[in-house]
Parts: C-alpha cells; structure tokens; sequence
C-alpha cells in the first residue's frame, strides 16, 4: 500500500519557510523603513519616564520590533497545518497579531512616555502587513500546486457508512487543493464486503473500523475523518480518538450538513456533548449597507478608470458586424424581480441564425463583454458578486432551494464563476451559489474578484 509519511513531514519545512520568509520580509520592512525615516545615521529612541536609562539606537529598536511580530505571528498560530494553505484564516490571523502588537506598542509608549517616531510605525505597519500578505499568498499557490499532485497533504482515512463515505471521499477528490488526500476508507463490518457505491471517487476499501490502526500504520495517513455517525456509537469515536499518536494523528468529524462556513459554526460543550451550533443565515441592514456601498464606490471608479477601454470595445464591436453594440437580455434579480442586463453583443445574425463573431469569441473568454454590466451595478440591479441572474425560463424548473439564491442581488461574477461554471453539473453550480448566499462576506467577494481578475487575464474565464 502507498504510504503518504515523507522523511520530514510537509508541515515542519513548510512552517521553516513561512518563518524564514515572514523574517526575511519583516528585517526588510522594518529596517527600510528606518533608513527611509532616519536614514543611515544613529537615531535614537529616548525613554523619558526614567532618566536611568539612555537612549536606545532606533538599529537596537528595529531588532526587537521584528522579534516580537515574529513572536506574534506565532503566538496566532499562522504557520500550524490546519490554517495555511486554504481559506482566509490565515491571512486574517497575520492582520489581527499585527495590528495588536503595534496597538500594544502604542499603549506602552504612551504609558511609559517612550518617544518613539509615530512615522516609523505607520509605515512599518501597513507595509508590514501588506509584504507578509503577498509572500504568505506566493507561498500558498506553490503549496496548492503541490497538492494538486499528491504532496504536501495530510493522508487521510474515511471511516463511516458506505454512501456517507462516497459523498465525503468525492467532496475531497474534487478539492486537492484543500490539503486533504484520501488514501482509503474503513466500513461497518456488515457493509465491508458490499464495499462503496460506484462514484467517480476511486476509494478503495482497507478493512472495517476495529482495522483502523493497522491501517494507520501501513498506510502512514495521519488524518481520520469519521464522514457519519449513524454507523459509529459514541463510545467508538471517543476509542478511535485516544487511539491516535498525539501531535501526529488527528482525528475529523463531518457534520451532517454541507457548505456551511466558519462565521456560521459554534463548539458549544453542554453536558460533555461537542454541540455544533449553525447560526440561521440573515443579512443585517449594516451588511447590506457595507455590500451595497463597497459595489457603487468600486464600480464608480472601475467605470472611470476602463472609460478608455470601453470605448474602444464599443467601437470593435460596432465595426465588427451589423447590429447594435450593446445586447439587452431580461434576467430575474433580487426577490425574484426581473431586470434588464446590459452586455457587449458577441454574436451576429445571418441566414444560418446567431453566429459567434471572432471579436466576440476573444471578449468572451476574457469576461469583457460583461463589462457593460457595472451599469447594471451602478443602478441597484445587479451586484458585483453574487449568483448569476438566470433567464425567466430557467427560474420555471427551479426547487425551493434552489430560489434561495434571490437571498441577494445577482453577480458579474461569483463562486460558481471562479469554480469552472461551464465543466459544472447543474446540482453543483446551484450549490455553489447557495452557500455563497448563506455564507456572504466581504473578505470573500474580495477573494472572488481577484480570482475572477486572474482568470479573465489569462482567457480562463467561465460564465
């Protein structure tokens, strides 16, 4: 059998570059900031609370300004498994530990009269969290190319019932990216020999649950991710879980239900039970304001900054073939209300009917023909991020789930865009697009954007 065990685990060297790069870029930050400030001279730092002590040179003070972010940045766990690699985690707990040493540093200057250059600092700050950000960003498309192949993840072992299994395992399959390799699957007793039900997720079957440390150790998998309760009593996951090597091992629970994100999820112990709570999904009036503000301030000066660009596609467009230079199609909106998109036309008419133009074809895989669309979010219809507004014969064959997605105003872009809508099942995209209805937030339209920015750039855009 395959082992996934490396001679030094991924997360220790991984951890050693993210510490040496966050202080690589800190000396660099921090000491430039200095020369730029002080210049090459020998400043100095006076402590005016006590005449005891001598001035300190601002070369001694940038020293232990990088040695206590470093400290911070670990303290905050931003190096650990569990957050590099994927979700916003670790770059919210880079900005947090900054912006609360530097607050930290303040109160200490300000209680202990510590005349410290208000400039040194707000430079260093910003800069600071902006550098880290960026190489924690680089580093993490060179990790989530090596998962793409198999390396740098956590092995792991499915144990549950066989459909529970299948549904988990393909949901991992699908996302390598995630860090999360299934190696195999440990079944029900009963179920051992029926095995899985066929998915396209190739998981073979290792044995049953009383097998499970023997398949630890001949696979090498450190992860075990129970995917059901319903096959395992209480007792049995608490005996797999003393069972794993502490440190080394850990042990996953799925809950029951699928895309719901962090912000929403709770551990609330009660009585000795691990009580997951789901908070209900709502959109306060301040979340809708914020939303509603950061779409017009940005489409306002998108549309500003492109003026040039669109007017030169306007005129492609209307010397590329006969018709109009913009198409207007009714889409349905927010609440079910039905709009009007605007788009760049992209196709001709002739005798054999709607023709692509090579213009259009070249618009398309570069997302261009949606530009006209930040109109539509200037007026109120549409968001720059959301769900894509659907034709009123498509809403027809809608489930009531599915009418979830008009929670909020349709997208130019959205989750299911960025995800490869075109080489999407119909069940998967709808999926997409409900739990970005029912996990909203800022940081994450701000992912998608860039996202989308990157694939239009590269003609990888999908609609």
């Amino acid at each position: 059998m395959r082992s996934t065990g490396e001679p030094r685990p991924w997360h220790e060297s991984y951890r050693t570059r993210l510490l040496i790069s966050d202080a690589v870029v800190l000396v660099w930050v921090v000491y430039g900031t200095q020369i730029v400030w002080f210049g090459t001279g020998n400043a100095q730092l006076s402590l005016l609370r006590d005449l005891r002590f001598t001035a300190v040179s601002y070369w001694l003070t940038s020293a232990i300004l990088v040695a206590l972010w470093l400290l911070a940045l670990s303290l905050a766990d931003t190096r650990t498994p569990g957050v590099v690699g994927t979700g916003m985690t670790e770059y919210v707990r880079v900005i947090d530990s900054s912006l609360v040493l530097f607050g930290v540093i303040a109160i200490v200057a300000f209680l202990f009269r510590v005349d410290i250059a208000r400039g040194y600092l707000l430079i260093s700050l910003p800069a600071g969290i902006l550098l880290l950000l960026l190489v924690r960003w680089l580093w993490r498309q060179w990790l989530v190319a090596k998962r793409r192949v198999g390396k740098c993840a956590s092995g792991v072992i499915l144990i549950g019932s066989p459909a529970s299994v299948a549904q988990v395992g393909h949901e991992l399959q699908q996302r390598r990216d995630t860090g999360y390799l299934v190696v195999g699957a440990c079944l029900p007793p009963d179920d051992h020999e029926a095995g899985i039900p066929t998915t396209d997720a190739d998981i073979p079957v290792l044995g049953t649950f009383d097998d499970l440390t023997r398949v630890l150790a001949d696979t090498g998998a450190d992860t075990v991710l129970v995917t059901s309760s319903d096959a395992l009593p209480p007792e049995k996951v608490k005996q797999i879980s003393w069972s794993l090597e502490a440190g080394r091992q850990h042990l996953l629970l799925a809950p029951g239900i699928a895309d719901v994100a962090g912000p929403r999820i709770h551990t609330r112990p009660v009585s000795g039970l691990p009580l997951v709570h789901v908070e209900t999904p709502r959109f306060s009036p301040g979340q809708r304001f914020g939303k509603r503000m950061s779409d017009l301030i940005v489409s306002l000066v998108a549309v500003v900054v492109i003026s040039p660009l669109l007017g030169i596609l306007a005129v492609a467009v209307k010397l590329s073939s006969p018709g109009p230079v913009c198409v207007r199609e009714t889409r349905i909106g927010y609440h079910g209300r039905p709009f009007t998109m605007l788009a760049f036309r992209t196709a001709r008419e002739d005798d054999d009917g709607t023709v692509p133009t090579a213009l259009g074809g070249w618009m398309h895989r570069h997302t261009l023909d949606d530009l006209p669309q930040l109109f539509n979010v200037i007026g109120g219809t549409m968001s720059l991020v959301g769900p894509r507004p659907p034709l009123p014969g498509e809403v027809e064959t809608y489930t009531d789930a599915s009418l979830r997605r008009f929670l909020v105003k349709p997208g130019i872009t959205g989750l299911s865009q960025i995800s490869g809508r075109e080489n999407l099942a119909w069940e998967d995209a709808v999926r997409l697009d409900l739990s970005y209805v029912e996990n909203w937030s800022l940081a994450g339209d701000v992912a998608i954007v860039i996202k989308s920015a990157k694939a239009a750039l590269l003609g990888r855009a999908a609609r």
